[in-house]
């Protein structure tokens, strides 16, 4: 067994090709990393680095057509049984636990979490069954969640993203591992549960004496968990080195751009005054969920927000999971039933008229999730061309106007003919911003468009929204739970917590001068350019759990 002093994890070597045809040789080439039983390293880099390929090598879970062709595995001081699937079993979970990116794809829908973790506690070969229902009950109180019993016999679908998370975690620390690898477990989380994940895991990796394999593409989030930092690009690691270095005096080119693609602090001044196109007003909405055999149980998403767009601004809806942004968006957009309000289209009731097919053309919305926007079946011009279709352009007329759209977005010629699966993240986002931008409307409702892109890709888009907003005079309705990304591009500001508008008015007023506790917090727990929080999480967690006081 590995000792503080020695290496629990080593990789000389590491070599993955891909298929032929791919865009590079190799997925990893001639990759060296090393972990020490309680030490932190974090793996750093955009989609498709190699980051998540080298996790997979290390757990032998590598996708079909990919080989590792050189190096050697060395974990706990013996040769890691790559190909023996029997012994590589064993290890995983047991020896090696994984936390993945989006625990709602990993935990089972139809069984409790409970249970999940039971199961995997039996494979392990825990008896007898009140033993393994301890130990789950154990450690859903050792991530910190309330109320264990119940969470026990809950299902994913009635968790929270970062309780689904936590579960993940607990998971993946139930057979005490020596080795935990953490797969972008923030990235889809907002600004204050990304920093409870992150000081969770740090606790929990700290009191089971794990070594810890870190995987992000943000630079901001592993200031307060690394202790080293790899940088990799294309497959090689192109820089490494202590925390501090790293983000004080970072020496390769990649990684200083890494590091200046993060948002800035600060806030757009404001601007001349501007016509109103769009006002909501007093907007309530209720969710009805069963409540036993016969019974209803009213859940209040919205209640009594108010706010207005102007043309050609940017109106930036912050908060976190669960604060009813979405809820908001999609009742403004006519998509759920208003139990309350108004909403104005330039002077027009359309709560009261409905949304016609006119009106549907001038507000137009980028989804969170581009890979799930775009029909996989249909060529990327003809997911461009279909609104311009629906709203009568005759095909040529579509065409042409899909392929000037996805020359305005920064997309080749040849980008017309090609399938969804053969972009990028950054390059499909495109596509559905080609896509909603090719009827030319007067709003565009961006909703969560940038949460799941590389910092990198995440600067692009936003100086991407910033130059079509100034060259088409669209208004632009931001839903995000980052700060710094409102702050970079929102004229306005409503902070929504618990279905209600806590605060609102200029972002150069509100991201500058909060007066609300919770927007307070929600500063706070931004990182800096160096990924530090601006404050204590305490704090964060305090007004979180009073619902604003933190007194």
């Amino acid at each position: 067994m590995a000792d503080s002093q020695t290496d629990l994890l080593e990789i000389r070597g590491l070599t993955i090709a891909l298929p032929e045809g791919a865009d590079r040789d190799h997925a990893v080439r001639a990759l060296d990393l090393s972990i020490r039983r309680g030490e932190c390293v974090c793996l750093v880099g955009e989609s498709g680095s190699g980051k998540s390929i080298t996790a997979q090598a290390l757990l032998d879970m590598l996708p079909r057509g990919l080989k590792k062709t050189e190096g050697k595995i060395v974990f706990e001081g013996a040769p890691l049984p790559v190909g023996d699937r029997a012994a590589m079993r064993r290890i995983r979970g047991d020896r090696i636990g994984l936390i993945f990116q989006e625990p709602a794809a990993t935990l089972d829908p139809v069984m409790t979490v409970g249970k999940q973790i039971e199961e995997l506690l039996q494979v392990h070969g825990l008896r007898p069954a009140r033993a393994r229902r301890n130990r789950a009950l154990e450690m859903i109180t050792a991530v910190r969640l309330a109320d264990p019993e119940r969470i026990h016999k809950s299902y994913p679908h009635q968790l929270s993203g970062g309780q689904a998370q936590r579960i993940a975690i607990a998971m993946a620390l139930a057979l005490k591992p020596a080795l935990l690898i953490a797969d972008e477990p923030t990235t889809a989380l907002d600004v204050t549960t990304q920093a409870e994940i992150l000081t969770l895991i740090r606790e929990l990796q700290h009191e089971f004496q794990a070594g810890l394999l870190f995987i992000t593409h943000d630079l901001s989030v592993v200031a307060d968990i690394a202790d080293r930092v790899m940088v990799m690009r294309e497959g090689e690691i192109v820089e490494t080195g202590m925390r501090d270095a790293i983000f004080e005096k970072p020496g390769h080119p990649y990684t200083i751009r890494l590091l200046e693609s993060l948002p800035k602090p600060g806030a757009k001044a404001a601007g001349p005054d501007k016509p109103v196109v769009l006002e909501a007003r007093d907007i309530a909405i209720t969710y009805h969920q069963r409540d036993g055999v016969f019974g209803n149980r009213a859940i209040e998403a919205v209640r009594g927000v108010s706010l207005v767009l102007k043309r050609g601004e940017t109106h930036g809806l912050v908060g976190q999971s669960g604060s009813g942004k979405s809820s908001l968006v999609r009742g403004i957009l006519q998509l759920e039933p208003l139990s309350g309000g108004t909403v104005l289209l330039d002077g027009t009731d359309i709560t009261a008229t409905g949304m016609t097919r006119a009106m549907r053309k001038r507000i137009q919305l980028v989804q969170q999730d581009p890979f799930s926007a775009l029909n996989p079946r249909q060529k990327a011009g003809w997911s461009v061309a279909e609104g311009a279709l629906i709203h009568g352009a005759t095909r040529k007329q579509a065409a042409e106007r899909a392929r000037a759209m996805l020359a305005l977005v920064g997309l080749p010629e040849q980008a017309f003919d090609r399938f969804p699966h053969e972009f990028s993240g950054g390059q499909r986002q495109r596509l559905c911003i080609a896509r909603a931008l090719v009827v030319e409307p007067e709003i565009l409702v961006a909703d969560e468009a940038i949460s799941a892109l590389d910092v990198s890709i995440q600067a692009q888009i936003l100086a991407l929204f910033a130059s079509l907003q100034k060259k088409l005079g669209f208004a632009m309705l931001f839903v995000t739970h980052d700060l710094r990304v409102a702050a970079s591009i929102c004229d306005a500001v409503t902070v929504m917590y618990h279905g209600e508008a806590v605060e609102q008015g200029p972002a150069s007023t509100v991201l500058v001068m909060p007066a609300h506790d919770y927007t307070r917090t929600l500063l706070e727990a931004v990182p800096d350019r160096a990924g530090r929080a601006t404050s204590s999480l305490s704090h964060a967690a305090r007004v979180t759990a009073t619902g604003g006081d933190p007194s």
